[in-house]
């Protein structure tokens, strides 16, 4: 625990101008982040006599080590850099708004040439329109299916639309006139993207105009006695009023405005919003936020705001479609509506008010709702947030404690000083030697926190894998804390020693103060990439045994790492080993501490067989011809698009493969050089016959068909294809950010060792 006199800024060095200021604590990690009218006065407040403050406002000022602040030239973007900061950093001692549901929307693709109505949830894609959210999602698949009778959008997935595609047949929706067929050339393309634009116009409110439409052809179809076109057309028309019915009127004046409402008291609050277009509710969303701040009612409207419009704005921007400073674009405009009833107003309601204009592009209203139906609406959300708020107590009473019990057990049974609030867990994955990747995960309160996944490739000292487990444990435990001790050095956290170079050992002993003062706004930026490894766990876990733990206090020794507990947890009698020990700490069966390490392993194991399983079906579908100097991917397959399979490319000259469109004699030489040295008995996998687009490859044992190589697996393998995964250093790779579910292993192909079924 700091003394917050320890870091104080000098006398007369703030400026008495607005900004944002950030409270970091010893370890460099953003705490708190705030934006005030008058730095000086504002961080002032923060260094009065501790007794003073807020129960909540002394466990941070004390668990920080300095304060820095940022000048910015008018409150508007104080706020927008506020935003930012909070998005980027994730202060712990910040409000924190937490979903509690992931609501699903009704997204278009505008973007494909064929674009789909479907149902989405997480991260919005660009080229993509959304509606909502909604709160089931078999209402926006009930609202589909009616309105796929007037507007016959693509609803089908890709592997569908190009299996169709190549059949020449359209799905049963394709027969049973819910889809206008696009993939069998029923309807053009410019066609279909103008009948998916209409549906999305009737999504946002432009109901009459197609009511009219429609009427009118039925009166002209029964004019002219085509009473069986007229009938189809009133069936239209009621699917048409009974989708607008699932939308009641609420505002009578057709009113574009998003009604907030809260519920709470001091530790936690339901917050509910109901988005209103044209009079009808189009959407409705809550969050749960746990006041992990001193802050009234208003400011949590403002951050509330915040956060609801700033991820909006960093979506369309970062889908390009606009940039700040320019005119807001449809879709912004309809992202931030015309009013927005708050039930209290912020405190700086003006700057609010300015900032969510300069995003819509006209003047937004920010007001509480004071008589008529809005006010009569604003306590329907408010009952909404108050339900919400009772059935959050419910589920979490119960998870809360355990999770307590949990780490206050494991803190007891290691003789740890403080409870592992942040758990580090490692695994090796490996078959026979070959492919060999580790895994970290990371527990934070006895939660798992996937954006903090990573994965490594095992080099070993000859570039060629690890000899063992605890030679590959040894590994990934030197290059996680040699990280994060790189990262303390850099930083100013630690001074190294004389004579130290890059593979010995730092010397942890001297350790630089952290300075307050001001900061450039964007110098954070740059280093966040960097300093993924920067922050220490409390508990580090390896799967197994005394030899696992040997190895990871060996690496930890070596960096001089003395301020992080270690263990091992074995799995045949679930022990748990600590270093030098000849026995292990045996916990209960029924013990929530045990479970808890339990769950870390298993979590880590089964990111690591992830990683494994993806590296080596990876390494078995690589071509003979990936090592030609010059030829890259695209002529690959164009060579093997002209020859049609690679024993015909082997038995070419040099004079007909220059002949390919884009080949050259240098570059045919090459091919034939690399293909008379590749062994023609065994060669290696993933040449394949590009043929005709979306066309399978024919069994390899026919001499006229492409060849389909592959390098053997071991009997009954199973291999999957995770989602792309990017590297935190060298050979480390992060889980998705959205923690989506990893797809189900595909089964081995029968009688095939090793190959998957289609």
């Amino acid at each position: 625990m700091a003394d917050p006199a320890t870091y104080r800024p000098a006398p007369g060095q703030i400026p008495d101008q607005p900004g944002v200021y950030r409270f970091r604590d010893e370890h460099r990690r953003v705490i708190y982040v705030g934006k005030a009218k008058s730095l000086r006065s504002r961080l002032g407040s923060y260094f009065q006599d501790l007794s003073a403050l807020h129960p909540r406002t002394q466990s941070m000022v004390t668990s920080a080590a300095s304060v820095e602040w940022t000048v910015v030239g008018t409150e508007v973007e104080a706020l927008a850099l506020e935003y930012s900061w909070i998005k980027e950093f994730d202060p712990r001692f910040n409000v924190k708004y937490r979903d509690d549901k992931s609501y699903p929307y009704l997204a278009v693709t505008l973007g494909d040439q064929f674009p789909r109505v479907q149902v989405m949830r997480g991260a919005k894609r660009p080229g993509t329109r959304y509606f909502g959210p909604y709160a089931h999602a078999w209402a926006i698949r009930e609202t589909v299916d009616l309105l796929l009778r007037v507007f016959p959008v693509r609803t089908c997935s890709a592997g569908v639309f190009k299996r169709a595609n190549q059949q020449g047949r359209p799905c049963l929706l394709g027969y049973i006139d819910k889809c206008s067929a696009p993939c069998v050339g029923r309807i053009s393309p410019d066609d279909h993207h103008a009948l998916a634009e209409d549906f999305c116009a009737f999504m946002a409110g432009d109901t009459a105009k197609f009511t009219r439409r429609l009427t009118e052809r039925m009166r002209d179809a029964a004019s002219i006695q085509d009473y069986e076109a007229a009938a189809r057309l009133r069936d239209d028309i009621g699917a048409l009023e009974r989708a607008t019915e699932k939308n009641a009127v609420v505002l009578q004046d057709g009113t574009d405005a998003d009604i907030f409402a809260l519920v709470g008291d001091e530790l936690e609050a339901a917050v509910q919003v109901f988005h209103v277009r044209d009079g009808r509710i189009r959407g409705q969303r809550g969050w749960i936020v746990e006041k992990v701040e001193d802050v009234s009612d208003g400011e949590l409207v403002e951050h509330l705001l915040q956060q609801v419009y700033g991820a909006e704005e960093a979506a369309l921007a970062g889908h390009g479609s606009r940039s700040r400073g320019e005119p807001a674009t449809g879709a912004a405009a309809g992202v931030v509506p015309r009013e927005v009833l708050v039930p209290v107003m912020p405190p700086d309601a003006a700057e609010v008010s300015a900032w969510l204009s300069g995003m819509r592009g006209s003047r937004v209203d920010v007001r509480v709702p004071q008589r008529g139906d809005k006010r009569e609406l604003a306590e329907t959300v408010r009952r909404n947030a108050e339900h919400a708020l009772a059935l959050h107590r419910t589920k979490r009473a119960g998870d809360l404690t355990t999770r307590s019990q949990a780490l206050r057990e494991i803190q007891e049974a290691l003789d740890l000083p403080t409870a592992p609030l942040r758990i580090e867990c490692y695994d090796i994955s490996t078959t026979q030697g070959t492919h060999q990747m580790a895994s970290m995960v990371v527990f934070e309160d006895g939660l798992a926190r996937k954006s903090e996944y990573r994965t490594f490739a095992i080099r070993g000292p000859e570039g060629d894998g690890a000899r063992d487990d605890t030679a590959a444990m040894h590994e990934v435990i030197t290059r996680r804390f040699r990280r994060y001790v790189a990262d303390r050095v850099r930083t100013g956290d630690l001074e190294m020693g004389a004579g130290d170079d890059d593979d010995q050992a730092f010397d942890t002993g001297a350790r630089a103060a952290p300075r307050s003062g001001e900061v450039e706004a964007e110098v954070e930026a740059e280093d966040a990439g960097r300093r993924r490894f920067a922050y220490p766990p409390n508990l580090v876990v390896v799967d197994g045994g005394p030899p696992q733990v040997a190895a990871a206090a060996r690496a930890l020794a070596e960096l001089g790492v003395d301020d992080v507990a270690l263990c091992g947890l074995a799995k045949r009698l679930e022990e748990v080993w600590l270093p030098g020990e000849d026995y292990p700490v045996i916990l209960q069966r029924s013990s929530e501490g045990l479970y808890l390490l339990q769950r870390v392993r298993d979590e880590a194991h089964r990111f690591a067989i992830t990683a494994h399983r993806r590296r080596r079906s990876k390494g078995m579908t690589v071509s003979a011809l990936d090592d030609v100097p010059g030829l890259g991917p695209a002529r690959s397959r164009t060579l093997l698009k002209h020859f049609g399979s690679l024993k015909r490319l082997r038995a070419a000259s040099v004079e007909e493969i220059a002949s390919v469109p884009g080949m050259g004699q240098r570059t045919a030489a090459a091919v034939v050089a690399a293909l008379a040295t590749a062994d023609p008995v065994a060669p290696r996998a993933g040449d394949v016959d590009a043929g005709p687009a979306g066309a399978g490859g024919a069994p390899a044992d026919r001499p006229d068909d492409p060849a389909v190589e592959r390098r053997g697996a071991p009997d009954g393998a199973v291999m999957e294809e995770p989602p792309g995964i990017v590297g935190a250093d060298p050979g480390a790779t992060d889980l998705p950010a959205d923690g989506s579910a990893l797809p189900e292993p595909r089964q081995a192909a029968a009688g095939v060792p090793g190959m998957l079924s289609a």
